[in-house]
């Protein structure tokens, strides 16, 4: 039987993080404690991928995500790109690694995940940074995976409706990490959560997720009396004890070194939050559109940083709220 959002104990979704916190442990843990906890495929092959499904398989019989990065269909410029590469040689000088080079996009695997996700379906796929063509989504749904997508306006909510998901993520402006936006190119939506909730809430009856800066019971709740079937929740689970959190992110967040929290272009190319650190404050003005090939360009700088202040501590708005606990004990916080 396909997967409802009525299945779930407690109407809360863990938001799939790439790039490390997203661990099998994460997502089996939250599913374990009645919500739905969700990988993350992007940055990922779709040899690990499968890997990382086989490892909450074997944690948990509970419904779980994978998550999906749509590859870009607006290209980025090559000039910005390579303006940007020069850019950031004075960074890669001072952290002893090779001055950056822009490399080909790619497509993070994309048709081999799916013909994985097809050949082994799993509960729920859920895509971000666009939307799958209507075969595809069809096809997850023909082999028993319910189908979630993310719409960060009314306009991409509509063109998500068309091809009949099973649920859609409405993303507001207060979120961490990326803007799940289907336009990279786009400045990034200013409109309320509530507010994109209400206007979508009157175009269909398919369930909704509320996401973007919840972080208490008290938020959850309040989107959940607006009309969402479920809250979505990802940097309230960043210092989960399962998360795969790099330490100097925990350390962004626990040490309370920034009071407050930015939309920036400067680790990937896309708009995403985060805490606001010295590389946002001395790479805006250099900042492109340009992704993934901005994300390469940056990724050996932020392995190599020492310090906070030169990674992506990606964060929503109600990170002060982030504890150290157990994944159970966070799910419990947010549970209305």
């Amino acid at each position: 039987m396909t997967f409802r959002l009525t299945d779930l104990t407690h109407p809360i979704i863990q938001a799939p993080m790439a790039g490390g916190p997203s661990t099998p442990a994460l997502v089996a843990a939250v599913s374990r404690a009645g919500g739905l906890g969700s990988l993350a495929a992007g940055y990922r092959t779709a040899a690990d991928m499968v890997d990382e499904i086989a490892a909450v398989r074997r944690l948990t019989d509970r419904p779980f995500a994978m998550n999906v990065f749509v590859p870009e269909v607006h290209p980025s410029a090559p000039g910005d790109l390579d303006a940007y590469a020069r850019a950031l040689r004075p960074f890669a000088a001072e952290l002893g690694v090779p001055a950056p080079e822009v490399r080909p996009a790619g497509d993070d695997e994309y048709g081999a995940k799916l013909e994985q996700l097809l050949a082994d379906p799993v509960p729920v796929v859920s895509f971000t940074f666009g939307l799958p063509t209507a075969e595809h989504a069809h096809a997850l749904q023909e082999a028993g995976s319910a189908v979630v997508l993310n719409a960060t306006t009314v306009a991409e909510a509509q063109a998500a409706l068309a091809l009949d998901p099973d649920a859609l993520v409405l993303q507001g402006p207060l979120a961490g990490g990326h803007r799940a936006q289907h336009d990279q190119r786009a400045e990034p939506s200013e409109l309320p959560l509530e507010a994109l909730l209400d206007a979508v809430r009157g175009l269909t009856s398919v369930p909704l997720i509320a996401a973007g800066g919840l972080a208490t019971r008290a938020d959850v709740a309040r989107v959940l009396e607006a009309g969402a079937h479920a809250a979505q929740a990802g940097t309230a689970f960043l210092l989960a004890e399962e998360a795969g959190t790099r330490p100097l992110h925990r350390q962004a967040l626990e040490a309370g070194r920034s009071t407050e929290t930015v939309v920036t272009r400067v680790f990937s190319g896309r708009p995403a939050r985060g805490l606001r650190n010295a590389f946002i404050e001395r790479m805006t003005r250099h900042s492109v559109i340009g992704y993934p090939e901005v994300h390469f360009l940056t990724s050996p700088l932020r392995a190599a940083a020492t310090d906070p202040d030169g990674i992506n501590a990606w964060a929503g708005t109600g990170y002060a709220h982030c504890r150290r606990a157990s994944a159970a004990e966070i799910l419990a916080d947010l549970a209305p």
